[in-house]
């Protein structure tokens, strides 16, 4: 029986919960968007105290490894480092979207649908404008096209929307519904990151020992992160006194 804390910030997200054998026995989650750095490490301390466990008696950190937000990203992986070191605890990356399809393909009525149904599976992660960072998963959660960042327009996945209906969830399939008006595009609400959601991958990958090196360990960022200034300052400030977009 392993007891795992994991962390979840790859989006606006900032969500900290304790699984033991896979179920979960504590978790902070916060949506209010950049508060990260801040938050993050208090919501593991009031996790495990809230448990009555230290750190010590933990066995393994779990971490959302991308793609997703550059800044919030670099804080759960830092974060997760530092623990892991502290502790003497393996660490166990987790990919942000696997996490959420996990979470979709085992909990299926809770949207009205069978397990029998032949569905495909697109999370989705805001990448800002009509991008998102996106995968789809069959429902033996093996993936039926890799990790990419689109840019979302009404020929996006037709080929697959031809054969099977897919449901589109999380934070970025909402501003893909006016694009995506193919009848087997079904989109399911609400769904966002969760450290919840890691729980059951978590466990999985700490029975097979798929473990993190955490010295050399760094998230999938998908895409290389550019600092920009924003346009009405951009006669009137230098670059690096502004505060990068993710």
């Amino acid at each position: 029986m392993a007891s795992i804390l994991c962390i979840e910030t790859s989006t606006e997200v900032c969500s900290v919960a304790l699984s033991v054998d896979g179920a979960i026995v504590g978790q902070r989650e916060d949506a209010s968007g950049k508060n990260h750095a801040l938050l993050l490490t208090l919501f593991a301390e009031e996790v495990m105290k809230a448990s009555h466990r230290s750190f010590n008696q933990l066995d393994a950190i779990a971490v959302s490894g991308g793609p997703g937000s550059y800044t919030g990203l670099r804080i759960g992986v830092s974060t997760a480092k530092g623990l892991c070191y502290a502790a003497g605890l393996p660490l166990i990356a987790i990919p942000s979207l696997e996490a959420m399809a996990h979470h979709v393909v085992h909990n299926l009525s809770i949207w009205g649908y069978g397990t029998n149904e032949q569905l495909l599976f697109c999370p989705m992660i805001d990448a800002r404008r009509m991008e998102v960072y996106a995968a789809i998963y069959n429902n033996q959660m093996q993936l039926i096209r890799n990790i990419q960042a689109d840019i979302i327009d009404h020929l996006s996945f037709e080929e697959l929307l031809q054969n099977y209906k897919i449901l589109f969830f999380g934070n970025g399939a909402g501003k893909c519904k006016s694009s995506l008006l193919h009848p087997n595009a079904l989109f399911l609400e609400n769904i966002t990151t969760s450290a919840c959601y890691m729980a059951k991958p978590a466990e999985e990958a700490f029975l097979q020992d798929k473990f993190a090196d955490v010295a050399y360990y760094e998230p999938y960022y998908l895409k290389d992160f550019v600092a920009t200034v924003p346009t009405k300052n951009i006669f009137h400030s230098k670059p690096e006194a502004n505060l990068p977009e993710e």
